[in-house]
């Protein structure tokens, strides 16, 4: 029986026209690189945000300099802040008539993200959505010590509703790391989703259980599981 679903933010849930990595890339490119979207996307999406710049660096530079590293990214959140300040941003289609839809059945409805607490509650607080109402719990980056994909985040969402049993939990995800997050906690299911930072096949080298194209699908997969 299933009991939660884990949504990423970013791309799966949120429609922010990609502006967190299209400011990782500019943050990056700023520091004397020319990496494109697709090569952001590729290695950072889904990621810790600074563990993403250091993947991105070392992957396509040869480079592991943590005070490199660092250094773009305390640029990147305040142009990621200055961003947000003006950005309309929306939520991914069906998103809140599915929250609506799982709740109905007694299924918790968990964000979490690879963005820092202040950037994700700043989307939610733009979405309208209130814990509570929407969604159930808010798990980010910076609430545990070890990120996608390691399973940190999905497992202390679940100690927050006592389940003791991660197999009783469904993970969504826009990219290959949140496949892997959710297969590193044991979940039931873990489902890609195509509406964001990773295309089908690239969703589909991780070996989901699933690969869908709208929210809503979920629902069925659900109601079977």
């Amino acid at each position: 029986m299933i009991k939660m679903v884990v949504f990423d933010m970013a791309g799966t849930t949120v429609n922010e026209n990609n502006v967190v990595y299209k400011t990782l890339q500019k943050a990056i490119n700023e520091a004397g690189y020319d990496f494109t979207l697709d090569e952001v996307l590729a290695q950072g999406a889904g990621k810790e945000k600074l563990q993403a710049i250091k993947s991105i660096l070392s992957v396509y530079a040869g480079k592991n300099d943590d005070e490199l590293a660092d250094s773009i990214y305390s640029k990147f959140i305040v142009m990621l802040s200055d961003a947000y300040k003006t950005l309309e941003i929306s939520e991914q289609d069906n998103a809140t008539e599915l929250f609506a839809a799982l709740k109905e059945r007694n299924i918790l409805t968990v964000l979490n993200t690879g963005y820092n607490r202040e950037t994700a509650e700043s989307l939610v607080k733009k979405l309208g959505w209130t814990k509570g109402v929407e969604f159930d719990a808010l798990v980010t980056a910076t609430d545990v010590n070890k990120n996608r994909p390691n399973p940190d985040m999905i497992l202390f969402a679940i100690k927050q509703f006592n389940i003791t049993d991660a197999g009783e939990v469904v993970k969504v995800g826009d990219s290959i790391i949140d496949i892997e997050e959710g297969k590193n906690a044991g979940c039931a299911l873990n489902i890609g989703i195509t509406t964001g930072a990773h295309t089908p096949e690239q969703l589909s080298s991780a070996n989901p259980d699933f690969v869908i194209d709208n929210l809503l699908e979920l629902l069925l997969l659900v109601d079977k599981g």
